[in-house]
């Protein structure tokens, strides 16, 4: 879900260049020219109307039920790809109303995978964060209901109702609030589980869990697996096969990745989501379509609000299809990778956006005012072939086949053979589909679109290359690490641990 991530931090606009070569943000392609003069203000058009095609102009209302739009992943993913960018970026791109320099934009966030935005500075330095022990995390007294587990709190918040967390964005929405808290119960069971363990020997095993899964379930989950067997020897992880991602001195993240690569997460955003038997809304209040709440956060948790796990992450076996009690009580799967964003996202409330409201023009523009390369140049910088313009499809990938629309058709042609890298990624996503058999009674298998050989190629590459270039990671110091139970361990098993199942 979308957050506030065009706000810069603190010192950041009187940051004229960073004396980084890279700058903690970065080019990937430095030598490629960007596809269109960042700084032709007449150029705006062009991209809001390329925005407006990318997203579903009817009102999509949340609902329970089989969606045409589905994937085989299962929603709560879309959420962890949320909570990695808040880990691993600060994310502070500065005025959407003028060039931006990628090496001026100094990241207030370590690069790494190391769950800063859970452990924040630590218990020395945060201890409002931590118990009296300063082994454990502080979780908010306020019991939530409605969901099925009966130790859901609220996160701990301060008297103006924000959550007293090491990243404030991971409160941005009531979803990825309960998988911050998650992630805080997770580490005090492992704290609770072995009173000799010290602090930072519960952090460790903490983050390598999650990096596990990160390496092992998220990253196959979005990206075709021919594009991470290239990445493999004898089935680990190479460094030696990285190609694209090196970095001349420390680890940096490339604007190509995080301003259009891992951006998919967009698209997988659904309009709505039930969260347990009584609460069914939309993401963002809609008063004009009936619905005057929606699932934002910066609050104290509505108490009802409490998620059912089971409807956002295989933990336990559910029915997809059947009556509207069985709908209702069913797995919700992510929408497809595609160039389509639901209609919600269109026209966020002015809290969140505003000039433009619109999510996928606000990618668009970003894009555009940091220069970044055409997706075809980009394809042809990794040797890859490009698509042409007719397989660049502006729409939902459906079952029943691919959009009409093509790249060309749109703003008298202004995109011909230079397609924006974000919906380049995107469009080649919709022509790289693997069979997923879904963890449901009915053992559905869907045909569910991966990022492909130039956006997967980018995110595998930027996120092994993180993990190979932080010493303390499971990669640097123990790749051949396994977790508690087994190589099999996936993110249904973290939330089930969490949960003290």
């Amino acid at each position: 879900m979308p957050g506030r991530h065009s706000v810069p931090p603190r010192g950041l606009l009187t940051t004229s260049r960073s004396p980084r070569f890279e700058g903690k943000f970065g080019r990937m392609f430095r030598r490629l020219r960007p596809a269109f003069d960042p700084n032709d203000n007449s150029l705006r058009g062009i991209f809001v109307e390329l925005g407006a095609r990318m997203v579903n102009n009817v009102f999509d209302p949340p609902k329970d039920g089989p969606d045409d739009e589905e994937s085989g992943i299962p929603a709560l993913y879309t959420y962890l790809g949320q909570f990695i960018d808040h880990d691993i970026t600060f994310d502070p791109a500065s005025s959407l109303q003028k060039a931006d320099d990628p090496d001026a934009l100094v990241d207030f966030r370590t690069p790494a995978f190391d769950l800063d935005n859970i452990y924040g500075r630590g218990p020395d330095d945060q201890p409002y964060m931590y118990q009296s022990d300063g082994m454990q995390f502080e979780l908010g007294p306020q019991q939530l209901s409605g969901g099925t587990d009966p130790h859901a709190t609220d996160l701990a918040r301060g008297p103006n109702g924000r959550a007293l967390i090491g990243d404030p964005r991971n409160d941005e929405n009531a979803i990825v609030s309960q998988l911050q808290g998650l992630f805080l119960r997770f580490h005090n069971r492992f704290a609770q589980g072995d009173q000799d363990l010290s602090f930072a020997d519960v952090q460790r095993e903490v983050r390598f869990h999650y990096q596990f899964v990160v390496l092992n379930d998220f990253l196959p989950r979005i990206v075709h697996s021919d594009v991470l067997d290239q990445l493999r020897t004898g089935g680990q992880f190479d460094e030696t096969k990285l190609r694209f991602y090196k970095p001349k001195n420390s680890p940096f993240l490339p604007v190509e990745f995080s301003v259009a690569a891992y951006r998919l997460g967009h698209s997988m955003v659904r309009p709505g989501y039930r969260l347990n038997d009584d609460v069914l809304l939309p993401i963002f209040p809609s008063p004009a379509n009936g619905f005057p709440d929606g699932l934002t956060g910066f609050r104290p948790m509505n108490p009802q609000w409490g998620i059912d796990w089971g409807r956002f992450i295989d933990i336990d076996q559910r029915s997809n299809d059947g009556d509207a009690t069985v709908q209702q009580n069913r797995l919700q799967l992510a929408y497809r990778l595609d160039t389509s964003l639901v209609n919600i996202l269109g026209d966020l409330p002015p809290a969140i956006a505003t000039n433009p409201s619109s999510l996928a023009a606000r990618n668009l523009e970003r894009g555009w005012r940091m220069g970044l390369p055409s997706g075809q140049d980009v394809a042809r910088a990794m040797r890859v072939t490009p698509l042409e313009d007719g397989q660049i499809r502006i729409g939902q990938a459906l079952e029943s086949g691919p959009p009409d629309t093509t790249i060309a058709d749109v703003a008298h042609g202004a995109f011909k053979n230079k397609c924006p890298l974000w919906t380049y990624i995107l469009a080649e996503a919709m022509r790289n589909m693997e069979a997923v058999t879904l963890p449901v009674v009915e053992d559905v298998t869907l045909q569910t679109p991966r990022l492909g050989p130039v956006g997967g190629r980018i995110v595998a590459e930027v996120f092994l290359g993180l993990m190979f270039g932080d010493r303390h990671s499971m990669l640097s110091q123990e790749p051949d690490w396994t977790p508690m139970s087994g190589a099999d361990f996936q993110l249904k098993d973290f939330v089930s641990f969490a949960l003290g199942n």
